[in-house]
């Protein structure tokens, strides 16, 4: 577990220069705090929210200070809306770099209210799981859609999403919102060993309640006199997890317990019984991907220099070469 000081979440502010970073649920909270920090460091932010006149007012304030910023109505449950906010991108700003999912919702449905309609036990209503799970899934699939779009060698580019400490620890009387998070947290895990191969960071942030409408005023009532988590600090968390420019730390938990400092939580290593031979597979496959990408690109680059007929001549002597060491007959 590293610890990580509010500096330190600014370390590699530079890297967002001129970068595209589209942000769902960007009119208030996390997701305006995050939109305001990416835009202050020279990224340029598309926005995506039911709110409206919040986010138009968050676009607002970034253009106050000269930033770059669009707004556009979205529903993330409406897959046409959701493409359309990409595409919004792609128009204005010619790219997408990165991605934050952070569009989301507290308990809302009616799991777990057994309600009988003409006697029958009627259907329970998932808002929480539609909104923080389905909606998510549907920005991601477009996320690294758009994101791979962009071939520039090197360049910065990252899917960060919002868990909570719920993803950890679950919540009494939020089972959607608990499940949703588990799931979020589940989804990044699953996600890191192909992203990895395309150079695309993975993240998730993992904070505590923090005082933001999201946050029902029951919840608030019973957490009072508890620390909350700072919204500036989880946007600096949600930044620095995007910028890092150290792959290794790439698909791992970022954890805001309570008011103090960031904890990066290396990835997990369950590596017991059958795990351990998966494991060890699946780092063979990685390698061998790599090495032939590697390869890939020095024929690509042979081909462009020398020729078509001079890289086919070098390839028959490497081939006759290695037949030749190896016994064949």
């Amino acid at each position: 577990m590293t610890t990580i000081s509010d500096e330190q979440l600014l370390a590699h502010a530079s890297r967002a220069k001129g970068k595209v970073a589209v942000i769902t649920g960007g009119a208030n909270g996390i997701g305006k705090e995050a939109a305001l920090l990416f835009a202050k460091h020279g990224a340029k932010v598309v926005i995506g929210d039911l709110d409206v006149k919040g986010g138009e007012g968050t676009v607002a304030e970034i253009r106050g200070y000269g930033g770059e910023a669009v707004f556009q109505r979205c529903n993330v449950l409406d897959w046409d809306e959701q493409l359309s906010l990409f595409e919004l991108a792609m128009k204005e700003y010619g790219s997408v770099d990165v991605v934050v999912p952070n569009a989301g919702v507290a308990e809302a449905g009616t799991f777990g209210r057994f309600n009988l309609v003409d006697g029958k036990l009627s259907k329970p209503k998932l808002l929480t799981l539609e909104v923080n799970l389905t909606g998510v899934m549907y920005t991601t699939h477009l996320g690294l859609h758009y994101i791979k779009k962009n071939h520039t060698k090197g360049s910065l580019k990252a899917l960060v999403f919002i868990g909570s400490m719920a993803s950890w620890q679950a919540i009494p009387a939020a089972p959607m919102y608990s499940a949703s998070k588990h799931a979020i947290l589940g989804l990044m895990r699953s996600l890191y060993t192909a992203c990895q191969l395309d150079g695309i960071r993975v993240a998730v942030i993992h904070p505590f309640f923090a005082d933001t409408h999201i946050v029902p005023t029951t919840a608030k009532v019973f957490l009072a006199g508890i620390p909350l988590t700072p919204v500036a600090r989880i946007a600096g968390a949600i930044f620095c997890a995007t910028t890092d420019p150290d792959m290794e730390s790439s698909g791992c938990a970022w954890l805001l317990p309570d008011d103090g400092p960031v904890y990066r939580i290396e990835k997990e290593q369950f590596k017991e019984g059958v795990y351990k031979m998966i494991d060890e597979r699946t780092k063979m496959a990685i390698d061998g991907l790599v090495g032939v990408k590697r390869y890939a690109a020095v024929v690509r680059d042979l081909w462009r220099i020398l020729g078509k007929k001079l890289v086919l001549a070098i390839g028959c002597v490497i081939v006759a070469r290695v037949l030749w060491t190896s016994g064949f007959p």
